[in-house]
């Protein structure tokens, strides 16, 4: 479901899991691959990518139908405490967006630090005005935190999708290229800041995103 190796100083996270759609198990495991990669010492930058066709098709919006709601909210809560997460790690974070990130999939990648697409394929996509879907308000802050407000608006009121050239120009993503060049990009991109203190860095991050972070650590559940 998730692998997670080293090249060099670089950790490198891969989600195997076909679409890579967010449910209880697979935050699990992608949250204890991340507790190895804090819990290691010395230089280290982290790129998640996924496999095929998707970097991540969003929430596994089939097993959520299947449960209650005091189940269905507590997910939801932990799924935004996983951008939190992110958004204060403790190193550089580069996404390396091999194929589709939509909805829950783009905001994830938008937690990282910098994001790499694929160019000759895949979009980026934040669809929920066509999926009837409202914004939870951890998600608009983490959005709205990471995005230029005309890309933000763009991407909201028309479900826009974005291919690599686009989301580079709307300043979603930093770079792109080619299928078999994406995860090396990241890495070469992450590469340069290994050695940034673990402790400075968090501690940047959480008063660069502070407004965020405290949004998305509240929680909706009951």
């Amino acid at each position: 479901m998730i692998d997670l190796k080293r090249e060099g100083d670089v950790f490198v996270l891969t989600m195997r899991s076909g679409e890579n759609r967010f449910n209880r198990d697979f935050l699990s495991a992608l949250g204890q691959a991340l507790d190895k990669v804090e819990a290691s010492e010395g230089p280290a930058a982290l790129v998640t990518v996924g496999e095929g066709k998707f970097y991540s098709n969003g929430l596994d919006l089939d097993w959520l139908t299947q449960q209650e709601l005091p189940v269905v909210g507590a997910f939801l809560d932990d799924f935004e405490r996983l951008f939190s997460r992110m958004l204060q790690f403790p190193m550089v974070t580069v996404a390396a967006l091999n194929g589709h990130a939509f909805a829950g999939g783009a905001m994830f990648s938008l937690s990282h630090d910098f994001r790499v697409m694929r160019s000759d394929r895949g979009f980026w996509c934040l669809p929920e005005v066509d999926l009837g879907m409202p914004l939870r308000p951890g998600m608009n802050a983490l959005i709205t935190a990471r995005l230029p407000k005309p890309t933000f608006h763009e991407a909201i009121v028309t479900g826009r999708r974005y291919g690599a050239e686009d989301a580079v120009a709307a300043s979603i993503v930093q770079d792109c290229a080619p299928e078999v060049d994406v995860l090396g990009a990241a890495i070469s991109m992450a590469s340069p800041h290994v050695g940034k203190s673990r402790e400075a860095m968090a501690a940047l991050k959480r008063e660069m995103y502070a407004d965020a972070i405290a949004v998305l650590e509240a929680g909706v559940a009951q």
